[in-house]
């Protein structure tokens, strides 16, 4: 994980450091009505589509990527762009 981005833990992390969020638990739920599990990952991506959508709808609105959950807190960014035919 880059050094510059704090991120949110929350209660749920399990014992290898990684969280489990929402697929975590509905694996299980697939799993007992009998679904395939190589249909899980299309039905999590499926699942995220509408919020995917939401987030690009609201790029566009106003130009801005939005990162609920972490905050970058490195040194500032100011590089400036150099056109190809100056670069050394």
């Amino acid at each position: 994980m880059d050094p510059h981005v704090g991120t949110h833990r929350g209660a749920h992390e399990g014992a290898q450091g990684a969280e489990r969020n929402v697929d975590f638990y509905s694996a299980t739920v697939y799993y007992s009505l009998g679904l395939p599990t190589d249909m899980f990952t299309p039905i999590f991506a499926i699942a995220r589509t509408s919020g995917w959508t939401a987030h690009i709808l609201e790029q566009l609105v106003d130009n801005r990527l939005y990162r609920p959950l972490s905050e970058y807190v490195g040194p500032a960014v100011g590089k400036t762009f150099v056109p190809i035919d100056q670069r050394a």
